[in-house]
């Protein structure tokens, strides 16, 4: 059994962050599907994704730069 926490804490960071798309996708989508019908449901899962293109490219461009960042200061 390893005891490196560092791995630890990403592993589980990484879950957490399946599970709550997991949630908000389908649990929420199923649940608005359930209450108010399939055309409410096409709608709040129009609008998650509208939501998650700029939050991805927000991370995707702070990814980028860290990444840039870290290959500038391999010296």
């Amino acid at each position: 059994m390893s005891r490196d926490l560092r791995k630890y804490m990403k592993d589980t960071n990484t879950r957490i962050l399946i599970g709550a798309f997991f949630m908000l996708f389908i649990i929420g989508i199923g649940l608005i599907w359930a209450i108010y019908g399939f055309g409410a449901a096409v709608t709040a899962l129009l609008c998650l994704l509208g939501a998650t293109v700029p939050i991805g490219l927000i991370f995707l461009s702070l990814f980028g730069l860290d990444w840039i960042v870290k290959r500038a200061n391999r010296d």
